[in-house]
């Protein structure tokens, strides 16, 4: 496998790119390609399958829609590319970068995702699109369901975030696309992480590639400011709420926060707990309605709401201008995945911070997480005593969400119920259950 070395380029035009994309580039204000896309777009331009390994926010999606789009303007054809991406939010950003760079070439993007009208989708594919953009379950649905679709003609396959492509359940899915896609195609994998499971699928799906790498494992940009604090468990969420009260002090009431939280119940709870502080939060996790989700996101995009509370679903592949500052509340599981979060900042060579918080119960963890990046964090100045006179309000707001969350379950239990019964279920039978 061949890998490209560093080269000095200061536009698109010097990498081989049409006028006509170069021109589209100015319009969506990508004026300088960026390393990985220096390194992958003329091997992608050449021919080549490619492997583009790089940071969060580096310019991926750019370094594949570029030479894809070149391609399709060259030879026009139907249903000519499938974008794979491992979560919906993610298909969806990528269909908005792909319309925005080919909005005057009549390009037809369609997403293909759980959790849509699958009736709308299919309506969508008969009127035979250029691009697909889809995660892999939902591709292969409309495979087998969908009458007249197919993937005999594509000429381009790309795999966004390609280590959780084949993530939990995904590894038999993407084994029955690759089986029904043409042998005589491009493909294009694209990372900031290779985990075994990706090198996999380079195996199993690229022919002779072209490795193209700009970053090391386990390693942040130079534009993070990242910092520390050591708080007891108990008092993690008033020291949260210290935190951004500081930020309001600082004349920063404008700028965006992710909180990172460790589980889908966690997320509620600090949402509900912010909400009854005043703060302006959305939150967003998985199993939540698609459309809930995207407006959760549209919100926090538009400046609607300035705090996003979410599980590590938001951690990747999302490009949200200006995100000022990512806080762990909850210690992340893995190095990686603290490395796609506070990739939601400091994106594209702007500066950005970010604040985790460990306890009494992580701290050997995060000093393995220090060891593993490489770096000492800066500890965070908390003021101590204005954290005990915010104690008592912001432990009424965690009761009160905790009250809250306990309704929404009851609700949801009762449905459940409602549910089965209408399903004829024997949910709630007085039979004994065989053990």
């Amino acid at each position: 496998m061949n890998e490209i070395a560093e080269q000095k380029i200061s536009s698109f035009k010097e990498l081989g790119v049409v006028q006509e994309l170069c021109d589209a580039c100015e319009r969506v204000k990508w004026r300088t390609p960026t390393p990985i896309q220096v390194k992958a777009i003329p091997a992608a331009l050449n021919g080549r399958d490619v492997i583009g390994l790089a940071k969060t926010g580096s310019g991926k999606t750019g370094a594949y829609t570029i030479p894809m789009l070149q391609a399709l303007l060259a030879k026009p054809s139907k249903l000519f590319a499938v974008v794979l991406t491992p979560t919906r939010e993610l298909a969806f950003q990528v269909k908005d970068n792909i319309e925005a760079l080919s909005s005057r070439f009549g390009v037809k993007v369609v997403v293909l995702t759980g959790g849509m009208d699958y009736k709308v989708e299919k309506t969508k594919l008969m009127e035979k699109p250029h691009i697909v953009v889809a995660t892999p379950g939902r591709l292969l649905d409309h495979l087998k369901r969908t009458r007249g679709f197919n993937l005999e003609n594509v000429k381009y396959l790309v795999f966004d975030e390609a280590d959780r492509i084949l993530g939990v359940d995904l590894e038999e899915h993407m084994n029955d696309i690759i089986r029904v896609l043409p042998k005589n195609r491009r493909t294009m994998l694209f990372s900031a992480t290779m985990n075994n499971s990706a090198q996999k699928l380079e195996r199993a799906s690229l022919v002779d590639p072209v490795k193209v790498k700009v970053n090391e494992l386990y390693q942040t940009v130079d534009t993070l400011q990242q910092y520390m604090k050591l708080v007891p468990e108990q008092e993690k969420i008033a020291h949260l709420v210290w935190f951004l009260n500081d930020a309001k002090a600082h004349k920063l009431q404008d700028k965006t926060f992710i909180i990172f939280c460790g589980t889908r119940r966690r997320t509620m709870a600090v949402h509900i707990t912010l909400t009854q502080l005043t703060f302006k939060s959305v939150p967003l996790f998985g199993k939540m309605l698609q459309s809930n989700r995207l407006a959760a996101l549209h919100k926090f995009k538009a400046n609607q709401r300035n705090i996003l509370v979410a599980t590590d679903v938001a951690s990747r592949g999302l490009d949200i201008e200006g995100v000022d500052w990512v806080i762990n509340l909850d210690l992340p599981m893995s190095t990686k995945d603290y490395i796609h979060r506070v990739g939601r900042t400091a994106r594209a060579g702007k500066q950005g911070q970010s604040i985790t918080f460990t306890t009494q119960y992580d701290v050997f963890e995060f000093f393995g997480l220090e060891k593993k990046l490489k770096i000492k964090m800066q500890e965070f100045p908390i003021n101590e005593d204005e954290v005990e006179i915010l104690l008592p309000s912001v432990k009424a707001a965690e009761q009160t969400a905790s009250e809250e969350l306990g309704r929404m379950e009851d609700d949801r239990f009762l449905a459940g119920i409602k549910s089965a019964k209408r399903k004829g279920s024997s949910f709630g039978s007085s039979k004994k259950r065989k053990t």
